[in-house]
């Protein structure tokens, strides 16, 4: 019985092997198609924009340079050429079910009622990222679901951030970036997020939806607390990216600028100037 037993686990581990080379050559082929229709579509990309043919050029070689300095991302090949991304598609939508009990799915599905019938159109959401400090969200919207995806995915790579990370958790001195520098929170409509460090090993202690955004941008560990309507997938994971961003010293002097050109100031007190803006109605009106 010893030497039959001992005979069918040597037979299984044989399986085993087989499988795992089988499907590592499989993943292997995959990321192959993937690179090789990755490069051809770089190689046949013409720019329009100056900041596209500087890195067509190879002027530009590192995304940050571009994020730093405040450039406007035009096309999503500069991404492309940039960064490794991958991407994946947020649970926006819901399938259609009795007692309003359908499944979530990644479109949403609207009708506009016309003259010949209902005309249906289908969005969805976006993320991209390289799993290094860079990550992305876009809305797509189209009239098939197909091109609404690819709509989505160019956005997002358009809309791309970088994001600091560490380890500042206090019961974690390890010298790895597995988790956000500090605490932050986020806001977008009624929902807030609030991301708070955590050590090595937690994982990610957040929603589903969030988890995609995380692990996109790099994040390991992390703590989060959440309020408001968190059903709302599309304000879920803007929030999320709202709190991300102020890991980032770069968005909050951008934001700082902007506020600093609309206000004034009058007797130490800071007001919104909006009279340039209703002189220039005057001047058009």
């Amino acid at each position: 019985m010893a030497e039959a037993k001992t005979e069918e686990q040597i037979s299984q581990e044989m399986l085993e092997k087989e499988l795992e080379k089988e499907i590592t050559q499989k993943q292997i082929v995959e990321r192959t198609k993937e690179e090789s229709e990755r490069d051809d579509k770089i190689a046949s990309w013409v720019p329009k924009t100056k900041l596209g043919k500087e890195v067509k050029e190879g002027k530009i070689k590192n995304i940050d340079e571009i994020i730093d300095s405040q450039k406007k991302i035009l096309e999503e090949q500069i991404v492309e050429k940039l960064l490794n991304l991958k991407s994946d598609l947020i649970f926006i939508g819901q399938s259609k079910g009795k007692f309003g009990g359908g499944k979530r799915r990644a479109w949403r599905q609207t009708q506009r009622k016309t003259k010949e019938g209902n005309v249906p159109t289908f969005s969805t959401m976006a993320v991209v990222g390289d799993g290094n400090g860079h990550v992305g969200i876009g809305m797509g919207e189209a009239k098939e679901t197909l091109p609404a995806r690819d709509k989505a995915i160019r956005k997002a790579k358009i809309n791309i951030i970088k994001i600091i990370r560490g380890c500042a958790s206090f019961d974690c001195n390890c010298s790895e970036s597995h988790t956000i520098p500090f605490q932050v929170e986020g806001k977008s409509g009624s929902v807030r997020v609030i991301l708070i460090p955590a050590p090595q090993g937690t994982g990610l202690v957040v929603g589903n939806e969030l988890k995609k955004v995380l692990k996109l941008a790099g994040i390991k560990d992390v703590y989060s607390k959440t309020f408001g309507s968190i059903r709302t997938g599309i304000n879920f994971v803007q929030a999320c990216i709202d709190a991300l961003k102020k890991t980032n010293p770069i968005y909050k002097k951008w934001s700082n600028r902007k506020f600093a050109t609309n206000t004034k100031s009058v007797g130490g007190i800071l007001h919104n100037d909006n009279s340039s803006n209703k002189n220039n109605r005057a001047n058009q009106s």
